[in-house]
């Protein structure tokens, strides 16, 4: 078993055991159908991983190709800062389109974004990507190594407000540990996918600051299962997760973090459970 699917399990039997129901409160989510997307939650979830010892994929499904896509969205946002649908190569933004085909002054478009930062050396004009960077190179025991997605100002200009919100990086004994704040995850859709995106991040954050791989630490403020994920959940808890220990491999050896490429990445020592098939999972929007 992983470290991901130990803490998939216990986080989901735990939503479905004593998690509040959002039945009555009015929800915002909807089906494909136009029926409430009612779910069960739990408040305040924290989920730590040893990144460097084993990288974060959940056996209970497969995650072969999932990889690939989750990697391609991070670099979209934190690498090309894009809000354009047409930049990224899979469909998963689809649906929050603007007629512009953006989705807002969301995710990447705040990355992009060029403020003046205090820095050891004077003052800074930098986005919060380049900041990051430049602190993990020149400022290694700053407690200030941080970024923030949720802009209060342009919320009303988002297609969607920012899930994956907010992140800090700390650097100990040469290791580079990186804390991700989300105020909601759907567990069964993403939970999995934001786990390898922002440790493949912290991967490529490590490689080009000449520093290791440490842990992830991941807060989730609403973590949830839909209704109609809760039938697919329980096949997948009744599922074998595999003995296995996934290591990420990236075969660019560049100091560049705008230099990496979807094709970079490999994992190897990863396997899946091949019985369990759960078919295509309804999205709540």
């Amino acid at each position: 078993m992983t470290q991901a699917d130990e803490q998939f399990i216990k986080t989901c039997k735990e939503i479905i055991k004593n998690g509040y129901s959002s039945k009555g409160t009015n929800v915002r989510t909807r089906w494909d159908d136009g029926e409430e997307a009612n779910y069960l939650s739990i408040v305040g979830v924290q989920n730590k991983y040893d990144v460097g010892k084993e990288f974060p994929m959940i056996t209970l499904r497969n995650n072969t190709k999932t990889i690939k896509n989750a990697i391609d969205e991070i670099l979209w946002i934190w690498q090309k800062k894009s809000n354009k649908i047409s930049e990224l190569n899979s469909h998963i933004w689809d649906q929050w389109a603007n007629e512009e085909g953006t989705i807002g002054k969301a995710y990447g478009y705040q990355l992009g974004k060029k403020y003046e930062f205090k820095t050891k050396d004077g003052i800074k004009v930098m986005d919060q990507v380049d900041y990051v960077l430049y602190l993990l190179k020149h400022d290694q025991s700053s407690r200030r190594i941080m970024t923030n997605l949720f802009n209060h100002e342009e919320l009303k200009d988002m297609e969607l407000e920012p899930c994956a919100y907010g992140t800090q990086w700390l650097v100990k004994e040469g290791k580079l540990h990186l804390i991700l704040n989300q105020r909601s995850q759907d567990m069964l859709t993403a939970n999995g996918w934001n786990l390898m995106q922002y440790a493949a991040l912290q991967y490529m954050f490590a490689q080009v600051s000449g520093l290791e791989v440490g842990t992830l630490t991941h807060n989730i403020g609403d973590c949830h299962i839909y209704d109609r994920h809760i039938p697919l959940v329980e096949k997948l808890l009744e599922a074998k997760p595999m003995d296995v220990t996934p290591k990420l491999i990236i075969k660019n050896p560049t100091k560049d973090f705008y230099e990496f490429k979807v094709e970079d990445f490999e994992v190897e020592g990863y396997d899946y459970n091949k019985d369990v098939k759960i078919g295509r999972i309804p999205v709540a929007i």
